[in-house]
């Protein structure tokens, strides 16, 4: 598969987020790797944020949302909080596995409630496709996925690693599971 120029500059920039160890990579490092112009990127992305906002949803689809498998066999609310769960815990390992990505996640996705909402929007689909809501809009999925806002928010993440994570989860799963 040959990769686009939109698709080298995004992996280059997260390449060099991950070899750097900072998620403070500069314009210029990324267009002096690829071997183009400073400018030639803004051909590509309208700005830094832009840009940013790229990387990050593109390895939260690929690390967490990409990552989750469900038992097609077990009932759609089994599934659903076999799907919820894996979903918590590929956020809560990127955190303490992957600290670059995960900040710049949290800087330009978790920080802008728009960009949040739309590479949330995958998974919102996934929810709603597993128990066979009707909603074009995915308000239920999003309602679903919001009261778990505690296992995946940045501002909770030291809260993750705490002895009782999978019992809070379960407390939480168990208050709105016969509403889904």
């Amino acid at each position: 598969m040959t990769l686009t120029t939109h698709d080298k500059i995004l992996s280059t920039a997260e390449r060099l987020i991950q070899e750097t160890g900072n998620a403070e990579v500069t314009l210029a490092q990324i267009a002096t790797e690829l071997g183009i112009t400073h400018a030639a990127l803004y051909k590509h992305f309208q700005n830094k944020q832009s840009l940013w906002e790229a990387v990050a949803a593109a390895w939260f689809q690929r690390e967490i949302i990409d990552q989750i498998q469900c038992d097609p066999s077990a009932t759609p609310q089994s599934q659903l909080h076999d799907w919820l769960w894996a979903f918590v815990t590929a956020k809560k390992n990127a955190y303490n596995t992957n600290p670059q990505m995960f900040a710049l996640n949290t800087r330009y996705i978790d920080s802008n409630p728009q960009a949040l909402r739309n590479v949330l929007i995958p998974a919102y689909t996934i929810v709603s496709q597993i128990m066979g809501y009707d909603d074009p809009h995915n308000e239920r999925a999003e309602s679903i996925l919001a009261t778990f806002a505690i296992f995946t928010l940045p501002n909770f993440k030291e809260t993750w690693n705490d002895p009782d994570y999978a019992q809070r989860f379960e407390r939480i799963w168990n208050l709105i599971k016969a509403g889904v």
